[in-house]
């Protein structure tokens, strides 16, 4: 099932610490496409913001679950509305996860959102706005 879950990986010249710093501050890479507003925190472990979206399509809150300063930050999805499906909070207890590590002197940043599954109705809409999100990241850091 792990194996199932949306991923997205890329490398960039950036120091594991520049990436952490930026992925911390949410506002820097999950906005610019969808009206998004986000409010809250997102510093230190039980930290928790809220994300919006597309005039109300979507609306999520996120608890930072695990740091690893350096290399992995996880968000718990606590409570999620998207309601552009017929079950809007699919996202309920999934999680957003960064890993970030060294290969050939490059920084490899890999983003899983475990429980955005191909099985569930979200995943074809939800995987290509993060793909987009995650473009403009690579963007952000190359």
């Amino acid at each position: 099932m792990k194996k199932d879950n949306f991923s997205y990986s890329f490398n960039t010249s950036k120091s594991p610490e520049e990436v952490y710093k930026l992925l911390l501050d949410i506002e820097q890479w999950w906005t610019g496409l969808y009206e998004e507003t986000i409010k809250g925190k997102s510093k230190k472990i039980n930290d928790e913001y809220t994300f919006e979206a597309g005039g109300g399509a979507h609306y999520s809150k996120q608890k930072l679950v695990e740091l690893i300063p350096g290399k992995k930050i996880v968000w718990l999805v606590t409570d999620s509305n998207l309601s552009f499906l017929n079950s809007p909070s699919e996202w309920n207890n999934t999680k957003l996860c960064f890993d970030i590590s060294i290969e050939n002197n490059k920084t490899v940043v890999v983003f899983t959102h475990e429980g955005l599954v191909p099985k569930i109705e979200c995943y074809n809409e939800c995987s290509g706005a993060w793909t987009n999100y995650l473009d403009n990241l690579k963007k952000k850091l190359n």
